[in-house]
């Protein structure tokens, strides 16, 4: 049985469930059919890149992982220790020695800046849409835009593909990853569930046991005779009097209920989500936690058909306590899953065409503050890029000797989705309309990064 959550809240404060049920509830005992319009989005014949997002939700330190200062004062540069890298002159923390071993497969780039220190929603805004966002306290924004996240804009020019959803996300305490101004159609498949769990499943992608196999088949056998009716709609709607609106909507409604049988009898749906599949040796080395199993969960799913995949890594908001908790879990636990995935994707072929980003809202204080913490801080960070024709092996950008303020090339978080629009091959000068019908361009002006293509 597979297992997903459907009270997921979206950045507007409906959840997931009334979006799908909006949409008529499933004629095979599921929410999905609301969902599966984003099939109309389809475009065939193209093979696009995929992209796999590990984000650190909370904002990762840079100053203790991948942009250390060992020569700061003891203020400034903390208690870990900097080690080697198998890149000639890169450094990485002492708690990251797998990531140290595979920085030949990383693009560092320290010249990211946005303006948002202060809140964690509008910051998200930034690094998962590139656009900035000013939201009231309780994460509603007043009278501004929300932006399509990057994997929303990958479903509306891409597509479904193999009878899979082409944006998935996987856990995660994010704001703003969903469609924004566009239909809730390009929001992503969350799952909610720990792939960790011995009874890990996700549910509307396969038939539940209260529906079971017969009825869905006289459910299916239900809308073929529909189709009758259907066509018979559809020859009174070449009336000249006949609501076009109303009937698109009618006309519609059978494809989508027959994609979503396709997708929860889909063998490649069900093996997509079969961890239990792989061998125990290459769960091992994601790690056995939430994140390390929702890591490999994402490489399967791309290498199934799914486009983008977002998966969170939570609890990086280090006010106090910085040190303890990056030494125990986090630090292993990113070092464990990053690392694998990347090796994984090489040896599997797959690197060239995936783009793997691990990125968080912003950075963290180049100070320690008065609870061996550090607070938010967006004029420095660390991000990194692999795979999908990215200058591996190399660092872009830098800091000054605190790490305080970036030094020589800066970018905007519209260069950053720039980059991440030219990598996976979407033409981003393209207008996108709002509810209201106003014209919008999926990025205002950024520019791919110097150096961050190969």
């Amino acid at each position: 049985m597979f297992g997903v959550s459907s009270l997921v809240r979206q950045c507007d404060g409906v959840s997931r469930r009334t979006i799908l049920q909006a949409g008529g509830l499933g004629l095979f005992g599921l929410s999905l059919p609301s969902l599966l319009r984003a099939e109309a989005a389809s475009k065939s014949g193209s093979k696009p890149m995929n992209c796999i997002l590990l984000f650190t939700a909370g904002g990762m330190s840079n100053i203790d992982t991948f942009d250390m200062k060992p020569d700061a004062p003891v203020e400034y540069r903390g208690e870990f220790a900097p080690i080697s890298s198998n890149v000639p002159g890169t450094q990485v923390c002492e708690h990251l020695p797998r990531m140290a071993q595979a920085m030949d497969k990383v693009c560092m780039i320290k010249s990211i800046v946005h303006g948002e220190s202060g809140d964690h929603t509008a910051a998200m805004h930034y690094m998962l849409t590139g656009y900035p966002q000013r939201p009231d306290p309780t994460g509603q924004p007043i009278g501004s835009t929300i932006y399509p996240a990057f994997g929303s804009v990958i479903a509306k020019e891409l597509g479904w593909r193999n009878n899979l959803p082409p944006n998935v996300l996987i856990g995660g305490k994010m704001s703003y990853v969903g469609a924004g101004y566009l239909s809730s159609k390009y929001d992503p498949l969350p799952i909610k569930s720990d792939p960790n769990a011995k009874d890990f499943s996700v549910e509307d992608v396969s038939i539940p046991n209260e529906v079971g196999f017969d009825r869905t088949m006289r459910r299916r056998r239900m809308l073929d005779r529909l189709d009758g009716w259907q066509r018979q709609v559809e020859s009174a709607m070449k009336s000249p009097n006949a609501n076009a609106t109303a009937g698109g909507a009618v006309l519609d409604r059978s494809e989508f209920y027959r994609q979503a049988f396709d997708l929860i009898t889909s063998p490649t749906a069900k093996k997509a989500f079969d961890l239990q599949s792989e061998p125990d040796a290459v769960r091992d080395r994601y790690g056995r936690t939430r994140e390390g199993q929702a890591t490999l969960l994402a490489r399967r799913l791309v290498e199934s058909g799914v486009r983008f995949v977002t998966v969170g890594f939570n609890g990086w908001d280090t006010h106090v306590k910085n040190f303890i908790s990056l030494k125990q879990p986090l630090l292993p636990t990113l070092d464990q899953a990053w690392s694998a995935l990347l090796e994984d994707l090489s040896q599997r072929g797959m690197l060239d065409s995936t783009l793997v980003i691990c990125a968080g809202e912003f950075g963290r204080t180049p100070g320690v503050n008065g609870g061996a913490g550090r607070d938010h801080y967006a004029p420095c960070n660390a991000v990194g890029f692999s795979g999908a024709g990215t200058a591996m092996g190399h660092t872009v950008g830098k800091t000054d000797s605190k790490c305080a303020s970036v030094v020589g090339q800066n970018n905007s978080t519209l260069d950053y989705a720039a980059t991440i629009y030219r990598l996976l091959g979407i033409d981003d000068s393209q207008e996108y309309r709002t509810e209201d019908g106003r014209p919008v361009l999926i990025n205002a002006g950024g520019k791919p990064m110097a150096g961050v293509i190969g």
